[in-house]
């Protein structure tokens, strides 16, 4: 196992102590008044007129809690953002001002415009954002992983997961799915990818054949990865210290789309007040702004965590070099061969290997050759001549597989082989059922 040495345990009370160096300045008490009173503008709106189901399900959402977990309330703000520009759309707005037939009415499509770059500045924020520190927080992680075909195996399945995640979305669009159907959809896929760093760290599901490969990482990673987000873990320090003024922007941003929600549909009872244009402007930017300074402030906190060692700072790559490695002497005319027998189809034949470099450069060929029951032999990797080279191979037939290093060529210099290969068995991806999607 590899050293653990300047790693230390992932505790709320380590959590705390980093968090206590970056706190966040309160939000601007404008948050709290221009939520009530766009609340209490919305309460006008229906109080003489009766909701409908899904209206009635807003005004639920919007005087309802937020959810507790952080990157929970960041899709949710991030799907109200998307359906306000949804309504903002001309095409969506209420017909009686989209002919713009008074100065009143230009004035209104103004704002409105005005309220559409501001909402689409957040969003596009939010989404570079919440990409970049799911990347950060896979890439830090796989900084722990061994740098060989294991690690390479692992970022091969995430890259199938991701795809077949995106296949889903545009499946449901293409479907006419709606954005509130879709955000559940990406929530659910963000709670998957959770699931898959928890598999990770207990080796179960998809990761289950590749974790008993992972000889070389720290426990401590995996204790990290297995319990970071459970409910009372070290992210639940996180959700006391920041989740308080994120929930009152989720709260505000509920609260402006459904005053805009209510609004479009009564329009033409009641145009809107001078008042209440300025209130929904102003609310407007309130919210963008202090939630592009909310987010700005926690990219800042995710970056510099301490949760987050680099493996050269733990003293694991030194380890990680000497992990079942071997080395061999390939004297001057000669090859060096490696059998396997791979019993499943779909299975990774992997290897690793590089020369013990001298004064002077050097390379020794390289080449697979597959033989079928009759003794037959098919050369499946052409041969080519490397100093050192890492890759798999994902067979297709059952059966006998040799890798062979060739020294044959050269006359004088015998060439020093440090290698690694291995055969690891289908890597599959089961499907989830709708209770294992659900948290």
């Amino acid at each position: 196992m590899a050293s653990t040495e300047g790693l230390m345990p992932i505790t709320r009370a380590f959590l705390a102590k980093y968090y206590d160096k970056y706190p966040f300045a309160p939000l601007s008490e404008d948050v709290s008044r221009l939520t009530d009173e766009i609340h209490s503008m919305s309460s006008d709106l229906h109080k003489d007129s009766p909701l409908t189901q899904g209206e009635s399900s807003l005004v639920h959402e919007a005087e309802s809690h937020p959810p507790h977990k952080v990157d929970e309330n960041l899709w949710k703000n991030r799907e109200q953002i998307e359906e306000m520009l949804f309504l903002l759309e001309s095409s969506n707005r209420p017909p009686a001002f989209q002919s713009q037939s008074t100065a009143e009415d230009a004035e209104l499509v103004s704002v409105l415009g005005r309220l559409g770059e501001k909402f689409r500045s957040t969003l596009k924020n939010l989404e570079t954002f919440q990409s970049k520190n799911s990347e950060f927080v896979f890439n830090t992680v796989m900084t722990y992983m061994p740098q060989d075909f294991r690690g390479t195996l692992i970022r091969q399945q995430r890259e199938r997961s991701e795809r077949n995640k995106q296949a889903e979305v545009d499946a449901l669009i293409n479907s006419g799915g709606s954005i509130r159907d879709r955000y559940a959809l990406l929530w659910n896929q963000q709670m998957e990818r959770r699931r898959q760093l928890a598999q990770l760290g207990s080796a179960t599901g998809v990761y289950k054949t590749l974790v008993k490969y992972l000889v070389g990482v720290p426990q401590v990673l995996l204790d990290f990865v297995q319990k970071i987000n459970d409910d009372d873990g070290p992210m639940e320090e996180q959700r006391q210290r920041y989740g308080p003024p994120l929930y009152s922007l989720t709260k505000m941003v509920l609260n402006i789309r459904l005053f805009l929600s209510l609004l479009w549909r009564r329009f033409e009872a009641g145009k809107l007040s001078r008042n209440q244009i300025t209130v929904l402007e102003e609310a407007v930017d309130v919210y963008t702004s202090e939630f592009q300074r909310f987010i700005k402030f926690i990219r800042d906190v995710f970056a510099n965590s301490p949760f987050f060692i680099t493996a050269e700072e733990a003293g694991a790559l030194e380890a990680r070099k000497s992990d079942e490695y071997k080395e061999v002497s390939v004297p001057a005319g000669k090859t060096h061969e490696v059998a396997l027998t791979v019993d499943a189809i779909n299975s990774y034949i992997a290897w690793d290997f590089s020369l013990i470099q001298g004064r002077v450069d050097m390379d020794i060929g390289f080449s697979m050759e597959y033989t079928d029951p009759s003794g037959q032999k098919t050369q499946i990797l052409p041969y080519r001549r490397y100093g050192a080279d890492q890759g798999n191979f994902c067979t297709i037939l059952s059966g006998n597989y040799k890798l062979i290093w060739d020294n044959s060529y050269s006359t004088f210099f015998k060439k020093v082989l440090r290698y690694k290969v291995d055969c690891i068995p289908p890597v599959v991806e089961p499907e989830l059922s709708t209770n294992q999607v659900a948290e």
